[in-house]
């Protein structure tokens, strides 16, 4: 079966399709822009894949030749204000958060994602653009049972006042909240669904202070560092005080954007979870943490097949 559209929720809205089947895009798409952190352009084209390939990038070099980077947390490395993956040789691919999240959560489990450069496309730093991309291609349904996560038993990171919990459930429900100087406490709790996820999650954008961005530009001009070169009011929600220029697009932006970049760092585990998430004031490195540590933990996990969710 093939689902064109995946409709916003509402309180006249059907129930979220509940996908028995592994899915991969219906056509081919591409999107263009320019990068968060490098500020270069990158043309990228996604495709369908065959059951069992899970999401995998594949970086065309200048020298013609294509490496393969899996979308899956083994394959995760350490990068500044991003996640950002890496090949056995070397090859980067990063800032792939946004687009790994509107995959999960619209339950594209197969994809081809070419790329021509070291980062993705931010665009106005949502991840709207990548979800009407999504919907717009389709998903078509593989001749292959969906499996998922199920989480069996608590697995728990922290670091200081942050920390992130995930313990078993029948669905994937994140409750998170997050504390800015002059905003105070933001909250979201919700259960990620097709719906929800493009409702109440994707539009929201990444954010930072302006008092910070240009000393930051400066420093990694400076240093080389290829950090938030592209970052500017179109890139990213600009905080100055206690606001955002031009408002909010959704009610307590910032807090719903980690919910978003949370979202796509779970899906390195390679299936849907089903479980809990509590999360406070949490961020790529501890989200990565939590992955890695469910995963290596035998006991505290099974694979179960999308009907027992």
């Amino acid at each position: 079966m093939t689902y064109p559209f995946i409709p916003p929720a509402g309180p006249s809205a059907p129930q979220s399709v509940c996908f028995r089947s592994e899915g991969t895009l219906a056509a081919s798409f591409e999107k263009h822009g320019s990068s968060l952190h490098t500020g270069r352009h990158a043309n990228v084209r996604l495709s369908p894949a065959a059951a069992g390939t899970g999401v995998v990038f594949q970086r065309r070099l200048r020298s013609g030749r294509v490496v393969a980077v899996p979308a899956r947390w083994q394959a995760r490395v350490s990068q500044p204000l991003c996640t950002a993956l890496q090949a056995p040789d070397g090859t980067l691919v990063r800032t792939v958060e946004h687009l790994l999240a509107a995959l999960s959560a619209l339950a594209i489990d197969n994809a081809l994602v070419e790329i021509d450069a070291e980062e993705l496309p931010i665009f106005d730093g949502s991840a709207t653009p990548w979800c009407e991309a999504i919907r717009d291609a389709g998903r078509v349904d593989l001749d292959v049972p969906r499996t998922m996560i199920k989480v069996l038993r608590s697995v728990e990171v922290r670091d200081g006042r942050r920390s992130l919990r995930i313990e078993p459930a029948e669905r994937l429900s994140i409750a998170a909240h997050l504390a800015l100087a002059h905003f105070g406490e933001m909250r979201w709790e919700g259960v990620i669904t097709p719906e929800s996820f493009v409702r109440d999650l994707a539009p929201s954008r990444s954010f930072g202070r302006l008092k910070w961005a240009l000393p930051a530009k400066l420093y990694t001009y400076l240093t080389r560092r290829p950090v938030l070169r592209g970052a500017n009011l179109s890139t990213t929600a600009g905080i100055v005080g206690g606001r955002i220029i031009g408002g909010m697009r959704v009610p307590e932006e910032p807090v719903r954007h980690r919910v978003l970049d949370l979202v796509g760092d779970l899906s390195l585990a390679g299936h849907s979870i089903l479980g809990r998430v509590t999360a406070a004031h949490t961020g790529h490195e501890l989200n990565h943490a939590l992955v890695a540590k469910l995963m290596r933990d035998p006991f505290a996990w099974e694979i179960v097949g999308a009907t027992a969710a």
